[in-house]
């Protein structure tokens, strides 16, 4: 029980903080940017009718969405440490209010893979730069401010995948997606007025200047003609290079890739598997689905302190040994009471990323964190966003229950390789 109230209270005291105002603003923007995306899987079935596509293409279209986010971090990271947080976050939920319309009035199918792909960049560049400002504003506690972030991102995909699931049956899809966009341009003026601006301003979190990195070009080489810039993205670029080969980095890259793809099979198609294999009402799987994230509300928070007092090697194996059994029973549990409870062990396949995104965040030098990271989440979100065109393949071939198996099996990999984690902090 002490360890229980420790967590609780490292989470309580962000009340007090007077950075709250930046926590709040990030967290409310990955509120809509994850939640949206996540409404997705909750309007395939509708989708599937209204452009008369298979399974397969559905996973094709949300591949598509996955790489083109993959695709979009490294530029979102190499823009964040050169424009800085702000200017990058403040842009991305703009673009992303205005592609949504794109989706929105799509008429073909090809329009609607067209304005998806462009939805997935435009959100991808978010994604490295609120870890970054989170790591910077709160470099004490950053496992707990990025939980309460990622927390904020399930509430939205537990609130916003059934409403728009409701207004999909209830009027058509189309306004499925259009209630976020006023959200979006919302968000984007929440950034502008509280986050810190760059070389200035930002206070105790501001991240080392760039001459703190013995690696980085001198002012003097950066204004030889003709040859600064280049020299100074060597450096960036070997300064990356060195910190993605350490041990820590490689170790805790291949858990989070092997469970991100349990994750994107799950997520893709358990509305879908649970209307089509399970006989749930639309209304209801879509319910199920935003209780599934629901928990995540809680379970990322905890994960987070358990990791900022405990550490990965600690935190990381319980919560992949609970989503490797909970994905290994789903099969085999049909009535409506025992996929609820099942939900709630299902709900660990949220708790993992927050252990291992602020491990990498915080194992990069604070110079190239932005880039490093990016060319990361670009590696394990590529490999990931192949899960829902292989789920969807497997599906349409009658295998929908081996989607899940699968899932369960990755995720125990993912838990085994937890024994090769390095014991201590992984600070640089």
């Amino acid at each position: 029980m002490s360890r229980v109230r420790r967590i609780a209270a490292g989470v309580d005291g962000l009340r007090d903080d007077p950075r709250t105002p930046v926590l709040v603003a990030v967290a409310g923007g990955w509120f809509l940017s994850l939640g949206v995306r996540l409404v997705y899987p909750a309007v395939i079935p509708h989708l599937r009718t209204a452009y008369g596509i298979s399974l397969s293409t559905a996973g094709l279209l949300l591949t598509v969405l996955w790489l083109a986010y993959a695709v979009g971090q490294l530029p979102g990271g190499v823009l964040s440490d050169r424009f800085g947080e702000r200017a990058v976050l403040v842009a991305s939920t703009l673009v992303s209010g205005a592609v949504l319309g794109l989706v929105v009035v799509a008429g073909v199918v090809e329009l609607l893979f067209a304005a998806t792909a462009l939805f997935g960049l435009s959100t991808a560049l978010y994604g490295v730069s609120r870890f970054t400002i989170l790591s910077a504003v709160y470099p004490d506690n950053d496992g707990t401010a990025i939980g309460v972030t990622m927390a904020a991102g399930d509430l939205g995909n537990t609130l916003l995948p059934p409403f728009a699931g409701f207004l999909a049956v209830t009027f058509a899809w189309q306004f499925g997606f259009a209630f976020a966009i006023p959200g979006f341009l919302l968000a984007a003026v929440g950034l502008f007025a509280t986050l810190p601006k760059p070389n200035g301003g930002a206070g105790e979190g501001d991240a080392d200047p760039p001459s703190a990195d013995p690696s980085a070009p001198s002012a003097d080489t950066a204004s030889t003609a003709g040859g600064g810039s280049l020299q100074r993205a060597v450096g960036t670029a070997r300064t990356v290079a060195d910190a993605l080969r350490t041990r820590p980095v490689i170790v805790v890259t291949t858990i989070q890739t092997l469970a991100y793809c349990a994750w994107q099979a799950f997520t893709g198609f358990y509305p879908t598997y649970l209307i089509d294999v399970k006989g749930l009402a639309p209304t209801t799987a879509t319910l199920l689905f935003g209780g599934f994230f629901a928990m995540g509300v809680a379970v990322k928070p905890v994960t987070g302190r358990a990791y900022d007092l405990y550490g990965a090697r600690r935190t990381l194996p319980l919560v992949l040994a609970v989503a490797t059994v909970s994905l290994a029973v789903l099969p085999s549990v049909g009535s409506l009471p025992g996929l609820s409870v099942l939900t709630l062990g299902l709900s660990a396949l949220l708790g993992y990323s927050t252990a291992t995104l602020s491990y990498l965040t915080s194992a990069l030098p604070s110079t190239v964190r932005g880039s490093g990271l990016g060319v990361l989440r670009t590696g394990y979100m590529g490999i990931g966003a192949g899960s829902p065109v292989v789920a969807g393949a497997l599906a349409d071939a009658g295998f929908f229950d081996e989607v899940f198996l699968l899932s369960s099996a990755l995720a125990l990999a993912a838990a085994g390789c937890c024994l090769f984690l390095p014991r201590g902090a992984p600070r640089p």
